[in-house]
């Protein structure tokens, strides 16, 4: 089995507190005061205050979830400074997450005799077109929440999740390297895969990269994404609930062995999804 870069929720976390010492929620800032937090790439930011209704980032606004603004960073957000607001009663209040760079490490990667270690002129034609039909998800006008927090797990007794934000190099080729944007599960083929929420299928395909892939919708501009499937159990169109089964384990597309890759865009940000596993009061937080 490769050996992945550990980047669960506690590692994240770990990172940060490298960079800033311990993560508790930061102090309310004095009157005038611009509220401030740390974080890094791949990570998510709370923001809890009584009455909140919207949040904004990046020129993106979304409704609260619960009274409470969840800002995800992107695991390719460029270090620096990023304004951020909540809205609810009174006037909008502004903060600013200080995003850092954090390296979850490179890994090689030994491919095996498949189509994509060394794709054909087709092949990449092919790959073209999946990424035109992905690529329709991202746009779509964000819905109404269908989930709380935490989600529910994609599979039942999940081993440790390894992988996100690792630079992977292909049979020694720094230029078909690849920033891994999900966890990988290392999962027997067959195990059932389900859905971290209710939502609605956007896609369900066999992509020539990802495999046997579904897509889900789930509102409030969070889709969830699960890779390498020996089977799919659903169509795009088709509504689910939290937990209902999606497809099998499996070993399609370009990988080494058979294991559930599971991504999450929230809000267009490509984050570790084992921070919305987890319990969210562990994610980082500005003071109220």
């Amino acid at each position: 089995m490769i050996d992945f870069r550990r980047c669960s929720l506690a590692a994240a976390l770990g990172a940060l507190s490298v960079a800033t010492g311990p993560v508790p929620a930061v102090a309310a800032p004095a009157d005038g005061a611009v509220a401030s937090i740390e974080a890094v790439q791949g990570t998510v930011v709370r923001w809890s205050v009584p009455g909140t209704k919207r949040c904004g980032m990046g020129g993106r606004t979304w409704d609260a979830l619960q009274e409470t603004c969840y800002y995800p960073i992107d695991m390719l957000q460029k270090p620096g400074l990023v304004k951020v607001n909540r809205q609810g009663v009174g006037p909008t209040k502004v903060a600013q997450i200080s995003v850092g760079a954090s390296s979850y490490g490179t890994q090689d990667i030994e491919l095996g005799d498949i189509p994509q270690a060394n794709p054909s002129p087709e092949d990449l034609r092919r790959n073209a077109r999946d990424q035109a039909l992905v690529e329709k998800i991202w746009p779509k006008r964000e819905g109404p929440a269908r989930f709380t927090l935490p989600l529910g797990a994609p599979a039942s007794r999940l081993p440790e999740p390894k992988g996100f934000g690792a630079n992977w190099i292909f049979n020694g080729k720094p230029d078909s390297s690849e920033i891994h944007s999900g966890v990988d599960y290392a999962l027997a083929p067959g195990t059932p895969v389900v859905s971290l929420a209710d939502g609605t299928v956007v896609v369900a395909e066999d992509l020539f990269f990802t495999g046997k892939a579904v897509f889900i919708d789930h509102g409030n501009g969070l889709v969830s994404m699960y890779f390498h499937l020996s089977e799919i159990k659903v169509q795009a169109g088709q509504d689910v609930k939290k937990g209902e089964s999606l497809g099998l384990v499996g070993s399609t597309g370009r990988l080494t062995g058979p294991h559930l890759h599971l991504g999450i865009r929230w809000h267009d940000a490509r984050i570790d999804p084992q921070f919305l596993l987890d319990d969210p009061a562990k994610i980082p937080a500005f003071g109220n």
